[in-house]
């Protein structure tokens, strides 16, 4: 019961804008019936009445006034048909983009715990083809279980009027009908949730290989992506098979039954009006309403089908929406002042993505307002989570995470506990570059503006100057007008990375973070972005993620991760003189970079000495 409240719930939240065109559509669909049911009675009177010759001689006379009243009642129920149609139509597209709209925007605030545990694929399957089976059901199928319930009562109540013991023989088949429909119903609930998941799979098959082309291509993996989507697909295919027998044994044996209806009304009714028990006017009209009756009550099986379709979408749906949103604005202003100073303080923090799996063990550490502070560390060390709880893309005291697992610690900004900061406030305040930086299938200048739609194209460029990309785009055909291509396919990792650099750069955040931001870029590019961050970022909080020791050695601050715990802290200096993790990654790293330049030497004086001729 309480999941039907639920559903119910969620039809009339989103019927907002919609609710007098889905009445108008009734109504007119209503009355449409009514006037189907009017046409066998004009039949009944014209045979029994006129052409019996009892009394109306002026239309036994003049029969076209008998034709007209058909004709304008077919008239009347056409018009009343386009009414219902057309407010049906409104009805439906202004239910699902509310739905649409309403999905979207929870999306958007649902916490990055959520999206880890749920499917890109599965997610647009629910928010596209979960909708529009709804909003069929709902529109359309809902309208149609209203028509068919008026028709079954209003001709009934004509033909018990007429003839009650054929009206029976009639009635006798409608609960044959039902209880086959719902024995269907119940087969094929469950397939249809399988084959919605299978939906599901086979749409994040296509989302990964469209977004992961290039790793396809480099790797050679075509044949593989093309068996794995084969067999999805296959999978797909069969259950949509195997309920397309259910759905043809349903109909042939619903034929079967509907057709035996029709007999045995003929059969019986012809009797009757041969015995005198029924006029022939009354024998048409039965068998007229009888027709009427079929397909409605016939299609009772459809509905019922669109039902248990219906029914699993609202459920896909419903697990969205129920899915618990971050909360943008949920402290600070008034009760909670914002932090005056941007010090960062982390504070014996325990963290891990899945319960007794611990990433980050027991870490403290703090940096000041205005200082660079570095962190190293091998993969998997933390280094990432770090930023991650800063911005509070994850949560420390998830309500999850308390029942199994005793994450722990403090996380502050200026001394006040994150957690008590409005999260539109934190993610304004702390600017982040990741390794794999996303770009929109937009213009350069439209992803480097993305932080800060209000800049000037002026504030575009100095913000690309900075992160040395801006003499590449200049380079381009079209300038900062080059579209990028889906997730910036069209250009270089490094580019990537610098675009996004800058996108960073516009936002003015107090707090900066480079997450491996430089990684895909040459040491030379390198050493040029971090001098140029240098000079515009005073004043500024920065945190640089790296495992390049040239990248973090000029940090006010580094911090060497070693599985989640502080291995080491402080300053490059102070670091080289322990013998520890960071001294033998550095030096590690120094023979790397002698033996790359010894080579690049030794490539420079091979090719000057073919200019010079010497070889």
């Amino acid at each position: 019961m309480k999941r039907k409240h639920r559903k119910i719930k969620l039809i009339l939240r989103y019927f907002h804008g919609s609710k007098r065109y889905f009445l108008f559509a009734i109504a007119a669909s209503l009355i449409t019936t009514v006037l189907n049911a009017v046409t066998p009675q004009i039949f009944r009177f014209s045979i029994d009445e006129v052409l019996g010759g009892s009394g109306y001689g002026y239309l036994e006379e003049n029969l076209w006034l008998l034709s007209l009243a058909i004709v304008g009642v077919a008239v009347l129920s056409g018009i009343s048909m386009f009414v219902s149609r057309t407010c049906t139509t409104r009805a439906g597209e202004n239910f699902a983009k509310n739905m649409r709209d309403s999905l979207f925007a929870h999306v958007q605030r649902l916490p990055m715990s959520w999206h880890d545990k749920n499917q890109t694929g599965d997610i647009i399957q629910r928010c596209t083809s979960d909708v529009e089976v709804i909003r069929n059901f709902v529109v359309t199928q809902l309208l149609e279980v209203f028509r068919t319930a008026f028709l079954i009562g209003i001709s009934f109540v004509v033909m018990f009027s007429m003839n009650p013991e054929l009206a029976l023989v009639v009635l006798f088949f409608v609960p044959i009908v039902a209880g086959y429909s719902a024995i269907f119903y119940r087969l094929i609930a469950k397939r249809f949730t399988k084959a919605d998941e299978a939906e599901g799979e086979l749409s994040t098959v296509v989302q990964e290989n469209a977004t992961g082309v290039r790793v396809v291509r480099a790797f050679g993996r075509e044949r593989f992506e093309l068996n794995r989507f084969r067999e999805k697909n296959e999978a797909f295919a069969r259950m949509w098979i195997h309920l397309g027998t259910l759905s043809g044994l349903y109909w042939g044996v619903g034929d079967l039954i509907t057709g035996l209806q029709v007999v045995a009304v003929v059969a019986l009714g012809a009797a009757a009006a041969v015995h005198g028990e029924i006029t022939v006017g009354e024998f048409v009209a039965f068998a007229s309403y009888n027709t009427v009756l079929v397909w409605p009550v016939r299609g009772l099986g459809r509905i019922l089908s669109d039902m248990s379709k219906a029914g699993i979408s609202f459920e896909r749906v419903d697990y969205i929406i129920h899915g618990e949103e971050e909360a943008y604005q949920d402290k600070g202003q008034g009760q909670n002042p914002f932090p005056q100073s941007m010090d960062i303080t982390f504070s014996q923090v325990s963290f891990g993505y899945e319960p007794g799996k611990t990433v980050l063990d027991n870490l403290s550490f703090s940096i000041p307002q205005g200082q660079i502070f570095g962190i190293l560390g091998g993969t998997g060390s933390g280094k990432t989570t770090i930023v991650q709880l800063l911005t509070r893309l994850y949560e420390l005291d998830a309500e999850e995470d308390k029942k199994t697992t005793p994450w722990k610690g403090r996380i502050a900004i200026g001394g006040t506990d994150i957690r008590d900061l409005p999260l539109e406030w934190l993610r304004r305040n702390v600017g982040m570059v990741l390794q794999e930086p996303f770009l929109y299938s937009r213009t350069i200048r439209e992803n480097i503006a993305a932080s800060a739609p209000e800049a000037t194209m002026e504030e575009i460029r100095e913000a690309a100057r900075t992160a040395c990309i801006d003499e590449a785009i200049l380079s381009f055909a079209d300038g900062y007008d080059t579209l990028v291509g889906e997730r910036g396919v069209t250009l270089s990792g490094g580019q990537r990375q610098r675009v996004a650099i800058a996108r960073m750069l516009l936002q003015k955040a107090p707090i900066m973070v480079f997450d491996d931001s430089l990684s895909a870029v040459d040491s030379e590019t390198d050493s040029r972005i971090r001098k140029a961050l240098k000079e515009r970022m005073k004043g500024s909080t920065v945190i640089l993620i790296s495992h390049r020791i040239t990248t973090l050695m000029g940090a006010d601050q580094i911090l060497v991760l070693n599985q989640g715990r502080a291995e080491e802290l402080g300053t490059h200096e102070q670091l080289i003189e322990k013998q520890g993790i960071y001294r033998q990654i550095y030096e590690i790293q120094m023979r790397r970079d002698d033996r790359e330049q010894m080579q690049d030497d030794r490539k420079t004086r091979k090719r000057e000495a073919v200019q010079n001729g010497s070889i």
